[in-house]
């Protein structure tokens, strides 16, 4: 009975040990890959903006950078449910910063007035010859 209880304690300690060492949240790509789960991905434009939303929804995952502001976010299948909620909400974020950035038409219009009232104009100066009275 003591000895199954010792090795109970010792498989308990082993657990917590393991746990310790797999890291969670934001981590390279080698550190998810070696969790041993299967893996997907998906491509981010800008991962700051993913980082804020992922950590509140607890999901393991890591970047990798494949062109100038290309990301491809890998993550645990396990946790697909977690993730696309974490990307809807990221989704939203993304899109409601690109609607503000966007300056409406009509003051495009304004501005282009404006530059254009600005610049000289091209227009050509016709100056008539003086009329010789002897002709």
């Amino acid at each position: 009975m003591l000895a199954q209880a010792c090795l109970a304690v010792g498989r308990k300690i082993k657990k917590m040990y393991r746990a310790r060492q797999t890291p969670h949240g934001k981590q390279t790509v080698r550190q998810l890959m070696g969790h041993g789960a299967t893996t997907n991905s998906i491509e981010v434009e800008s991962p700051k903006d993913f980082d804020r939303v992922a950590r509140r929804w607890n999901v393991d995952y890591a970047f990798y950078k494949t062109g100038p502001d290309k990301y491809l976010l890998f993550f645990k299948s396990g946790q697909a449910d977690a993730i696309t909620a974490c990307f809807s909400e990221y989704s939203r974020r993304v899109l409601k910063c690109s609607k503000s950035q966007r300056v409406p038409i009509r003051e495009q219009l304004k501005r282009a007035a404006a530059e254009l009232a600005r610049q000289p104009s091209h227009k050509k100066e016709r100056a008539r010859e003086a009329v010789h009275e002897d002709r």
